[in-house]
């Protein structure tokens, strides 16, 4: 009997974000999480970057269904996408199915089929067996698996950490990992992000106690939090807060705003409605009556944060008697938005509260010592860690061989790596494409993308537009060329510029004989010329667009 079974790393390893792993056997595959990342620098206006699914496009009638273990964007946010393409039940928690079918409003013609589960649940697909395992993390409804398989059990953690005093009152089920430890479990993946951090996570009741320290001693200041829209037990802790010290609730931008009403319709987020009110409502309020919800704890530039910091936001102003506290860390790479707007909020003459002045934020990734109970518990026979960088993914080898596993029964993955796993060996079994895949207004693309190459050369070194009048049938230039550049000199240099550039146009047309020529080839020619002249003067290659008009 074959008892081969394929994993498949199609996002989450080598990189932080848009998680996604395959698992197949025969001509079955279920996958785990569809989420995305957001974009950096280097792609000019791409929204969001997604997998690259083009494997399972390619085997799509073997995909037999999609198992999220968790709402957030990381996991859930390329669903529309992939959802257009694989037409398989969703399997998940109460509350990630319906931050799902939120994110489905906007992509009405996606036919979605959610199947609730809940920590304990076994379930058959396929030649599969699938177990959910309650974990806790910054997110409600979180679920490790269980997979079973020809090749063995193959445990899966998800994201996850031990919290002794979880806000929903239940801890991660570690009584289930070391019963799956006793049974045998041929292959763990873990998840990785915070293993270079030493020790133990705090516990998210100790934010709540830090919160009530500040909700005490601000009796009569506006208080606005923000943080993840998605930390469904920090906002409870927030609005429990905010009730016992008689303030009333309101919630802005748009993503606190939909998670907000989804966690209470779903029942996941406890509060009385009579104490919600409307944002425009707040600056006709007490001060000390009010209690602020809203987004912009990375700094994201069209966040209602960094909007207030800017004086930009339309429900209210801040003002100097107005607390802020920034209940999130920066995420990395986020620090420089994070920062400007604090130091914007301080000059606005609010008081401002963040991860560096109190306990106002913890993780809810597992660290070193709840990484090596996990382990101790499971006993994998073989182990591949997930969910990071490449740094983290090797700490976190290091870490599994420092308990006493063979490093030759450790695998470090890389995007598009196939591994084979059988009941007694694992090893590489070559690669598919994968890679990224980028999201913008117009659609999906790559990054081959003629477009995002258009767009990185008007970011990094402009463009410039030529417009020359010329009558063809005599060979004569008609008028003096029109030219505009954006971004290729500075403004004291754009008059001796442009009139450098049209003697250089009208010199190389006039070595010419225009008579009779056809527009495209004076076009290429013009273009040749002046992104000669243009490199020579400032080293930079401009878009160039060149229009030849006839008279």
């Amino acid at each position: 009997m074959n008892s081969k079974v394929k994993i498949t790393f199609l996002g989450g390893v080598g990189e932080i974000g848009k998680n996604m792993t395959a698992i197949e056997y025969n001509d079955e595959i279920i996958v785990i999480d569809a989420g995305l990342t957001f974009p950096g620098d280097d792609l000019p206006g791409i929204d969001i970057v997604i997998p690259d699914i083009s494997y399972l496009e390619a085997n799509k009638d073997k995909v037999k269904a999609l198992i999220i273990t968790h709402g957030h964007e990381d996991h859930i946010g390329a669903m529309p996408f992939v959802l257009s393409t694989l037409k398989v039940p969703v399997y998940g928690s109460r509350l990630t199915l319906a931050l799902i079918e939120n994110k489905l409003k906007e992509h009405p013609n996606i036919k979605f089929k959610g199947v609730t589960v809940k920590p304990k649940n076994i379930l058959k697909i396929g030649s599969f067996t699938v177990e959910f395992i309650k974990v806790s993390h910054s997110i409600a409804g979180s679920l490790a698996l269980c997979i079973g398989t020809p090749a063995g059990n193959i445990v899966h953690t998800g994201d996850f950490k031990i919290d002794y005093e979880p806000i929903d009152g239940t801890i991660t089920d570690l009584t289930r990992f070391g019963e799956l430890g006793k049974k045998g479990v041929n292959l763990l993946l873990c998840e990785s992000t915070n293993v270079c951090r030493k020790g133990y996570s705090m516990s998210e009741k100790s934010v709540g106690r830090a919160l009530e320290e500040i909700f005490k001693s601000h009796t009569e200041q506006r208080i606005i939090v923000a943080t993840f829209a998605s930390n469904i037990h920090r906002m409870q802790q927030i609005m429990d807060l905010a009730e016992k010290y008689k303030r009333k609730i309101a919630f802005t931008g748009r993503s606190m705003v939909n998670v907000s009403e989804v966690a209470m319709k779903v029942g996941e987020l406890s509060f009385n409605r009579e104490n919600i009110v409307d944002i425009e409502k707040v600056d006709k309020m007490a001060d000390k009556e009010v209690c602020i919800l809203t987004t912009g704890s990375q700094g994201e530039p069209m966040s209602a944060l960094t909007r207030m910091a800017a004086g930009e936001f339309k429900a209210f102003k801040l003002r100097q008697n107005d607390l802020v506290i920034l209940s999130a860390s920066p995420i990395p790479g986020n620090e420089k938005n994070v920062y400007n707007v604090i130091n914007a909020l301080y000059k606005l003459g609010a008081d401002v509260i963040y991860d560096e002045l109190a306990d106002v934020h913890v993780s809810g990734h597992a660290c070193q010592e709840e990484l090596k109970l996990i382990h101790s518990l499971v006993k994998p026979k073989f182990f591949i860690p997930v969910h990071g960088e490449y740094r983290h993914l090797k700490t976190h080898k290091e870490l599994a061989m420092g308990l006493g596993m063979d490093g030759r029964n450790v695998v470090l993955p890389s995007l598009g790596m196939q591994v084979e796993l059988t009941p007694n060996s694992i090893k590489e079994a070559g690669f598919v494409t994968a890679g990224q895949r980028l999201v913008d207004g117009i659609g999906i693309g790559d990054m081959d993308s003629n477009v995002l190459k258009e767009r990185k050369q008007l970011s990094e070194d402009g463009i410039c537009v030529v417009v020359v009048s010329l009558n063809n049938i005599k060979g004569e230039i008609t008028s003096d060329p029109f030219i505009i550049t954006r971004g290729v000199v500075y403004a004291d240099e754009q008059e001796s510029f442009v009139q450098d550039a049209k003697a250089c146009i009208i010199a190389s047309l006039k070595e010419s004989d225009l008579r009779g020529m056809e527009p495209s080839v004076i076009k290429t020619s013009i273009r040749r010329n002046i992104s000669n002249f243009i490199f020579k003067r400032t080293k930079r290659r401009p878009m160039i667009i060149t229009i030849v008009t006839l008279d």
